[in-house]
């Protein structure tokens, strides 16, 4: 079973690292995968979701299941509780905290060397220990179980440094109690200090959670797609059911303006359909008896009776919602790189932290012990690595949620750093660069006019029998008005099909066929060559051994291919087609819409080695194709994108799934692209600019020379508001143009 829980208490990638290995110590649980972008765990186990949820607990941390519309609502609850009770939290830390700035600002505070003194000052450590505990007992516990586990995390620092910054007030109050001496540059206490630490982290916490809210988004759009409810049609009556008790083979009614509930296939009816959430396009597809519909999909102002197909997780929608929740749980190796650095980074901080207060304690001017403790609080503080945990995946998941929205399905997270390398783009022709779909473009009689409509139905009679694309292209593009029964009927692969009707020897096929069957074809010759001028299949109809019709079927150019072509080019790819079919009519396509070579006559298998042969060269290959037929030239590619169309979309074919099938949907793939790469590096940037200019500013670098020591309370504002900075530049990506 694999089941999908929000995570609770995760706050940085040390509680990541801290979740993971208390999973992998746990029995229950195969696999695992924890998207720290969205607070989400994806686990695979054979036991009940109880126990991974236990094992979650067991590592310090909550969850609760995702696995439906139900699920995601409680964990959007839980989320909305958890960020109203945050800021009311950090608005008593701020809020007392303040009051105690003020009354130390007037002059105010207890001095210590006297009683009264000595009891409001103890008043006011009792009063902070309480809210410390109230506003943030979670952090404390969380870093004593970091430190029980020996696997530290953000709380462990926030921890010891508010917690060093309480014990040394209350420290010199009971050293005053015991008679000590105090100097008047010691007498300071910072329990505000502590209580303000916590407000501005809280409220970090909170803006970000906030700001993070809106980058899942895409998922929770795609997942309220789906209607909770479908008009079944059962002997005649219609009853309004839950779309989970649909089944396939049940019809269902599918009023105007209603969203379709499954995958399914129109029995009547006629109507336009919005699958913008599908394509990306905007424009309605006409639908009527015996075409495909998409759960999710929004009827216009037509009546349907749809066959259900697909319930479930079978559905289209059902692949994409996991499409894109499996590549938001990815990480690119840029981000990689900043998950190896954090694994290491609070172990690290924490000794520099140590060194710094040693430091200050040896060489530090009066009173050493106070300027140990505040340099060391703050460097705890301010170098907390939450910018740095979330620099990366909050960019992927803004970025795979906006290119859903588009109808571009990023299956793993590397394609969004490989897609600025690319140098040279295959495409494969038919399906991709042409509709694949075959259709009859020109039709020469050699008959006389009175005997063309005649030989059309008995062609049509001839051609229905058989599967082969040109025969379905001919048959598509004629209405038959009177079928004749076809005495003898023989396909013939590779050439065409022979047949007898009503005592007459029917030949339909190429020109070897014809040669083969002693038909007479010179006098033809040259009008099959110039429809193959045209990039059509010439195709041959005899009748009783004489030509009586030619047939130019052609598999037109998608009308956007030329544009897409074009802007890859601006964009200085190189654009090669690669082909199966003549070298003529490849090379004909190839110019028509601007390519800058045309690779022909290639086998299937052979695709694979023309990847490989110019990435020998020292290109870097995208390959786009059918995602099916070209899986192993898409494989080979450094970036493999798979057109797809309607329900069957090939969804785990390649790197990138284009659903609408337009290629301009490579250049939105690869521009989104460059833009998510560029957001990462700017968060990464900034995380690691933060904290490499913050650690000596909180060390007392700059006390020798200015004079001047870096606020704790500063400290944790900056700290909390680094994320908040990350948060904000990720979610820039939902509005990039594209």
């Amino acid at each position: 079973m694999v089941y999908r829980l929000s995570l609770q208490g995760v706050k940085c990638a040390g509680c990541v690292r801290s979740l993971e290995k208390g999973l992998k110590q746990s029995d229950c649980i195969d696999d695992y995968s924890v998207n720290f972008a969205d607070r989400s765990l994806t686990v695979s186990s054979e036991t009940d979701v109880s126990d991974v949820i236990s094992a979650v607990e067991a590592a310090g941390y909550g969850a609760v299941p995702l696995d439906d519309n139900d699920g995601l609502e409680q964990a959007e609850a839980a989320e909305l509780a958890h960020y109203h009770l945050t800021i009311k939290r950090s608005l008593i830390a701020l809020g007392f905290g303040f009051l105690l700035m003020v009354q130390g600002w007037l002059g105010f505070m207890p001095d210590l060397t006297l009683g009264t003194g000595l009891l409001q000052g103890a008043v006011i450590g009792l009063l902070t220990l309480a809210i410390m505990w109230f506003c943030a007992g979670h952090i404390y516990k969380g870093a004593l179980q970091s430190i029980q586990r020996r696997s530290f995390n953000m709380d462990t620092l926030i921890g010891l440094g508010t917690g060093a910054a309480w014990v040394y007030s209350t420290g010199l109050i009971i050293y005053v109690l015991a008679g000590g001496q105090l100097i008047e540059q010691a007498s300071h206490l910072y329990y505000e200090a502590s209580v303000m630490i916590l407000g501005f982290i809280l409220l970090g916490q909170a803006l970000e959670a906030r700001a993070r809210k809106n980058t899942g988004e895409a998922i929770r759009s795609l997942m309220n797609l789906q209607p909770a409810t479908a008009i079944r049609l059962r002997e005649g009556e219609e009853k309004e059911v839950p779309v989970a008790l649909l089944a396939p083979g049940d019809q269902v009614r599918i009023r105007p303006g209603e969203s379709v509930p499954v995958d399914g296939v129109v029995l009547t009816g006629e109507s336009h359909v919005d699958e913008s959430m599908l394509t990306g396009e905007s424009l309605p597809i006409h639908k009527q008896a015996d075409d495909q519909l998409v759960g999710g999909t929004i009827n216009g102002s037509g009546s349907l009776v749809m066959q259900v197909e697909q319930i479930g997780a079978q559905t289209v929608l059902a692949k994409i919602i996991e499409s894109v929740r499996d590549a938001q749980n990815c990480k690119p190796e840029l981000g990689k790189l900043a998950d190896r650095i954090a694994a290491v980074f609070v172990p690290v901080v924490m000794v520099i932290a140590l060194v710094t207060a040693l430091v200050w304690w040896a060489f530090g001017p009066e009173p050493q012990l106070t300027y140990s403790v505040i340099t060391m609080m703050t460097v705890l503080i301010i170098a907390c690595p939450c910018a740095l945990g979330l620099a990366t995946p909050m960019s992927v998941m803004v970025s795979v949620g906006r290119a859903a929205k588009q109808g571009i399905l990023i299956r793993n997270a590397d394609a969004l750093q490989q897609a600025e390398k690319v140098t040279t783009v295959l495409l494969d022709k038919t399906g991709t660069v042409t509709q694949g779909k075959p259709t009859v473009e020109k039709v020469e009689f050699f008959i006389s006019e009175d005997e063309q409509e005649h030989i059309i139905q008995e062609l049509l009679s001839v051609e229905s029998l058989s599967q082969h694309p040109l025969a379905r292209a001919i048959c598509d593009s004629y209405v038959m008005k009177q079928q004749f029964e076809v005495e003898q009927f023989q396909e013939l692969p590779g050439l065409g099909v022979i047949a007898v009707l009503q005592g007459n020897d029917w030949f339909v096929g190429n020109q070897q066929l014809m040669l083969e069957q002693n038909v007479d074809i010179s006098p033809f010759v040259s009008a099959a060559d110039d429809l193959s001028q045209q990039a059509m299949t010439p195709v041959y109809v005899s009748r009783n051994g004489s030509v009586c019709a030619l047939v130019g079927i052609a598999d037109p150019v998608k009308e956007d291919s030329l544009i897409a072509i074009n802007e890859m080019k601006e964009a200085g790819l190189r654009v090669i087609l690669l082909s199966g079919d003549n070298q003529k009519t490849a090379q004909i396509i190839g110019d028509r819409v601007n390519v800058d070579r045309v690779i022909a006559e290639v086998k299937p298998e052979d695709k694979r080695q023309v990847v490989a042969d110019l990435q020998s060269e020292g290109h870097v290959v995208a390959m786009v194709g059918d995602g099916i037929n070209d899986a192993p030239a898409l494989a080979q590619a450094d970036l493999g994108y798979a057109i797809g169309t309607g329900a069957d979309v090939a969804i785990a074919s390649a790197d990138v799934t284009l659903i609408s099938g337009s290629l301009r949907g490579v250049n939105k793939a690869m521009s989104l692209s460059k833009h998510t790469v560029r957001n990462i590096r700017q968060n990464l940037f900034g995380a690691f600019i933060y904290n490499s200019l913050a650690i000596p500013v909180a060390a007392g670098l700059l006390f020798p020379v200015f004079g001047v020591l870096l606020n704790p309370a500063i400290a944790g504002a900056a700290m909390a508001m680094s994320s908040v900075t990350v948060v904000s530049n990720a979610n820039r990506l939902r509005n990039v143009k594209l």
